[in-house]
């Protein structure tokens, strides 16, 4: 039988994934409550770090968690702290 009626809503989730592709042999892994940061050299991986942390902030400031806001908000404060969403070239 199905359970489907009984079926609890979970509570959205978001996260900020942060993916450093440069190398210097080190692992680094940092992680938080809606945060996961991996890879890079320890420049790539603490620049990656301080702009997980200003984004926190900026959320934190504006009372919203990173479930809540949607993806013009997040484009908004992302611009804020320097990040600019990838415009792939067309052919």
């Amino acid at each position: 039988m199905s359970n489907s009626g009984n079926k609890q809503r979970r509570p959205a989730k978001a996260m900020l994934l942060g993916v450093g592709l440069d190398s210097d042999g080190h692992r680094r892994v940092t992680t938080g409550p809606n945060i996961a940061l991996v890879g890079g050299t320890q420049e790539t991986h603490e620049q990656m770090t301080e702009t997980a942390i200003k984004i926190n902030e900026k959320l934190t400031a504006s009372g919203k968690q990173l479930h809540e806001v949607s993806r013009e908000e997040f484009d908004d404060i992302a611009n804020s702290v320097g990040l600019r969403r990838h415009q792939p070239e067309k052919n």
